[in-house]
């Protein structure tokens, strides 16, 4: 073969331009963009810090799933040698939740969340603000759920997420809330049906992998709780949360079993004690 056909079958074999079938050059098809939203976000690496929302956004038609765990025996129920002989309550039943959601488009996720006491929550979430571009993270957040399999009581609910990352240390949470429909119990006192909340919540790294982690839901108005004499308290959780992979494991202690914003709201439901839980995320990305 002469050097000069040479070169010109080599110089068509490297060519990012294909001959089509009229003999028309056509480029070929450029890489996809990268998706900033695949990183790993050590500041914000999951969806919740323990039931707050965060503003950790989902890549676009990527999943995510989310188990939660509350014992149901109180930690100040019987002698101590009572709970350890029940392993603090791992012995018992506990209230049981199952969520997944999908990223819809980039900065839009949509969700569905149950537990054992047939609560189902569907959810959306939509990211206003970004932090980096902006000092803050703002997403907007709107669920309804309803009892008995989504098929009575029904509780619409709205939050406002407010995000401030600390560097790649952690960061903190300002979540206003409006439930409705919280008032299931006729008997419980007062008249308010609906409850205005504010959720505070924080995640810390402790080192690489393992992160402290709490949320507390006050009450700013409308209904208080079922627990007929006093102030209920507000849901407070602490929590220890370890990373790896995709895959994140949360112990936490909380004053009520309340996963969903509704039961949040609802807060105690006659009983004052601190119950053992855990949380377990899986990202499928």
């Amino acid at each position: 073969m002469k050097p000069a056909l040479l070169l010109v079958c080599l110089g068509l074999a490297v060519s990012p331009v294909a001959v089509g079938a009229q003999g028309q050059g056509v480029l070929a098809p450029a890489a996809p963009a990268y998706d900033e939203d695949l990183d790993f976000d050590p500041a914000e690496p999951d969806f919740t810090v323990i039931d707050l929302p965060t503003n950790l956004r989902l890549p676009r038609h990527k999943l995510a799933f989310r188990l939660t765990h509350r014992f149901a025996r109180g930690l100040s129920v019987g002698s101590f040698s009572d709970l350890a002989a029940d392993f603090f309550g791992f012995d018992g039943g506990a209230q049981i939740g199952f969520g997944l959601r999908f990223g819809v488009l980039a900065g839009t996720q949509i969700g569905a969340y149950r537990t054992s006491d047939r609560t189902l929550e569907f959810f959306a979430q939509r990211q206003v603000l970004r932090q980096g571009k902006q000092p803050v993270g703002l997403s907007v957040v709107a669920a309804v759920e309803g009892l008995d399999n989504f098929s009575e009581e029904y509780s619409p609910s709205v939050a406002v997420v407010l995000s401030r990352r600390l560097g790649g240390r952690g960061a903190v949470y300002l979540e206003p809330s409006w439930v409705g429909n919280t008032r299931t119990n006729p008997s419980a006192p007062g008249t308010a049906d609906s409850t205005l909340l504010l959720g505070l919540g924080a995640r810390l790294r402790v080192t690489k992998t393992m992160s402290l982690v709490g949320e507390i839901h006050p009450r700013l108005a409308g209904y208080r709780g079922d627990l007929g004499s006093g102030d209920p308290k507000s849901l407070a959780t602490l929590g220890l949360e370890y990373r790896v992979g995709g895959h994140a494991f949360q112990l936490n202690f909380s004053n009520t079993q309340g996963t969903t914003p509704a039961q949040v709201a609802r807060g105690q439901q006659g009983r004052r004690d601190w119950f053992i839980g855990f949380n377990l995320t899986r990202k499928f990305y």
